[in-house]
């Protein structure tokens, strides 16, 4: 199962609402690279929940339940979504300072490609930052 990082602004959609919700789609990504991102998860993958902008830290865990299929909101047809439900919160969020501190994590793409709002996570990378998050991998 491959892994992957999300990111959202929470004062769009933070991980408390995805608590609430349970099941969400993850729609309204317009960015090619981000795009195939989407294309390549698979049913059973697993993300990291990301608020960017304010906090900017992981603060949770997601499991991607239906692969990527046309997002509505784009009226020309190239772009995707998929769908996402909560797994679980983490125990210690991870804070973008405490990534890039961590020279395990110096080529993730989360540091590396800063702005791409979904980004892959090796699974060497995934185990630190469940490490750091106080969860298991």
């Amino acid at each position: 199962m491959a892994k992957w990082l999300l990111k959202s602004e929470p004062f769009k959609y933070s991980w408390e609402r995805m608590v609430a919700d349970g099941r969400t789609h993850w729609d309204g990504i317009r960015n090619h690279q981000a795009a195939n991102n989407l294309k390549a998860m698979k049913v059973g993958d697993r993300a990291f929940f990301y608020h960017s902008n304010e906090g900017l830290e992981i603060v949770g865990i997601v499991k991607i339940v239906r692969e990527a299929y046309p997002d509505p909101g784009d009226e020309a047809g190239r772009f995707v979504m998929v769908d996402v439900a909560a797994d679980r919160p983490v125990k210690t969020p991870v804070t973008l300072a405490a990534i890039k501190a961590e020279p395990e994590l110096a080529n993730l793409a989360l540091v590396r490609q800063s702005r791409l709002s979904v980004v892959p996570v090796a699974d060497e990378e995934w185990k630190v930052i469940c490490r750091m998050a106080g969860v298991r991998a």
